[in-house]
């Protein structure tokens, strides 16, 4: 029915094109694939340049318009000339005159895989795939194929490439319609001898000026791409066309991404992603909250009347966010807020009342060592220590002493400054490199941001390698050794050795 309304429009507007005046149509890279056996006598070979010749006069012929090629077949191909030989409409026309005529077989099976495989490659002259630039192949011929055209031609229809059948004289249509592209209708056509030939012109003006996508009803999803007597719809970078051959699905909906939580198409692939609070594990498709980050976690959280109780809240939804973020349980991390035990660390966080005095940091950052890390407190063997320092300004006692001290204990030291945060005390307090485990933020409102950087490199981070000299760590790598040896021997994985 599209096409029904193609030829209303032609008769309409096409008229208005005469012979001789190039259409404004899109691009295309047209191929001439023309019957040369010696069926066709020398005034009827003639006749077949003409028409070329005629048509081509449609063409915007350049190298940032349509570019044409053609090649001849008999019983063996001879290319004329390729898609990047010529630059203008003259040139060709007077390559196709310089012509000769083969007189041999019809091996149009040949030519058509000639055509895929080598006259539409970009070393020819064929602009990439990605360009949308459509590719034609008009086939002319006059007689029975004497090889096999049906798989091939199928094949060059499926590499994309539109394919135009003409046959003259006694040609088999079912020959034209296993070589020509769908809809036969619009692509296959026959006439009784070489002096009809020329009554195609008119019908290819008409498929060669019209913009197909500007005419029909399309419903492309992303983008219509316009050929002669036909369109395709195509879709963005990072999408596949779907079944209809209109709508575009993105890859995550084309692939069995086994993402846990989110896939996120990309140009050429799709990445999983994480909701807020869990990390990508390595397996690029689970997701976990910082499993490898089993820590014993203090907070040390300024209260100083600097910071205001409506800022004082913004704090508390910062270290419940690092909190959401991390395994919070008996075998996995455990928090502390100074004096407050890993037990129920939200409602604890809560509970905290904002103090409204001066910054004393130098003695919380005191308490904290002497006393948040203790056994009596919860701290484990084994696993790393990390402290996060949270200030607005200026502490009245100094941090450099009891930093210095946390940090050479194995401590790992994270200082988030906002506001009036002095630089130089942030820096005292923070692990080395300082990029890694110092943050700071302009106002309380963009907290968010450190919230973010914060839950990764924690999670990310690894904790500095314990001293194997400790008594205590030589008693557990010795006890590890032991019971893994009675494992072995009990698999009898040792008792052979063990014998000799």
């Amino acid at each position: 029915m599209r096409f029904l309304a193609l030829g209303l429009v032609c008769l309409l507007s096409c008229d208005a094109v005469g012979l001789g005046s190039p259409c404004r149509a899109a691009p295309l890279d047209f191929v001439f694939v023309i019957d040369s056996s010696r069926s066709i006598r020398p005034n009827d070979y003639e006749k077949v340049k003409t028409f070329i010749v005629n048509l081509v006069q449609f063409l915007q012929v350049g190298p940032d318009a349509t570019r044409v090629g053609l090649l001849q077949y008999g019983s063996e191909i001879q290319p004329e000339f390729s898609l990047k030989t010529h630059t203008s409409r003259a040139a060709v026309e007077q390559a196709v005159r310089n012509m000769e005529h083969l007189a041999t077989g019809t091996m149009t099976g040949l030519a058509i895989q000639y055509t895929m495989e080598t006259a539409f490659r970009e070393e020819e002259g064929a602009r990439p795939a990605n360009l949308r630039i459509p590719r034609i192949a008009m086939i002319v011929t006059d007689g029975r194929p004497q090889d096999a055209v049906e798989e091939v031609a199928a094949q060059a229809r499926r590499a994309g490439i539109q394919i135009f059948a003409i046959g003259v004289g006694r040609v088999d249509m079912n020959t034209l319609r296993a070589i020509g592209s769908e809809p036969h209708s619009e692509h296959v056509h026959l006439v009784a001898n070489f002096s009809q030939i020329q009554s195609l012109i008119s019908v290819f003006q008409a498929k060669l000026c019209t913009e197909m996508c500007e005419v029909v009803d399309h419903q492309c999803q992303h983008i219509c791409v316009s050929s002669p007597a036909s369109y395709r719809c195509q879709c963005r970078r990072g999408f596949t066309l779907g079944p209809d051959g209109k709508t575009c699905l993105d890859r995550c909906q084309t692939v069995d991404h086994g993402c846990e939580h989110q896939c996120v198409s990309t140009a050429d692939a799709y990445i999983c992603k994480c909701f807020e609070g869990f990390m990508l594990a390595a397996d690029g498709k689970s997701c976990k909250k910082c499993g490898d980050g089993v820590m014993d976690l203090v907070f040390v959280i300024d209260g100083s009347k600097s910071l205001g109780p409506a800022n004082f809240e913004l704090v508390k939804q910062f270290v419940n966010g690092i909190v959401d973020s991390l395994d919070v349980s008996q075998a996995g991390t455990h928090v502390g807020l100074l004096q407050y035990s890993t037990k129920d660390v939200k409602r604890a966080v809560a509970r905290m009342q904002y103090m409204g005095k001066g910054s004393m940091t130098g003695s919380a950052l005191r308490h904290m060592f002497e006393f948040s890390f203790s056994v009596k407190d919860g701290v484990r063997p084994n696993v790393p220590r990390v402290c996060i320092v949270f200030t607005d300004g200026r502490s009245q006692d100094d941090v450099s002493e009891w930093a210095s001290k946390a940090k050479k204990s194995g401590i790992t030291m994270y200082a988030l400054g906002v506001g009036k945060a002095i630089e130089q005390e942030l820096r005292e307090i923070a692990s080395e490199p300082d990029e890694k485990h110092l943050f700071y933020a302009e106002d309380f409102e963009k907290m968010g941001e450190i919230t973010k950087k914060l839950k990764s490199r924690i999670c990310t981070d690894k904790p500095p390698e314990e001293n194997m000299c400790q008594c205590e760590n030589v008693i557990t790598f010795q006890k590890q050794v032991t019971d893994k040896l009675k494992n072995l021997l009990q698999n009898n994985i040792l008792f052979s050795a063990i014998a000799r």
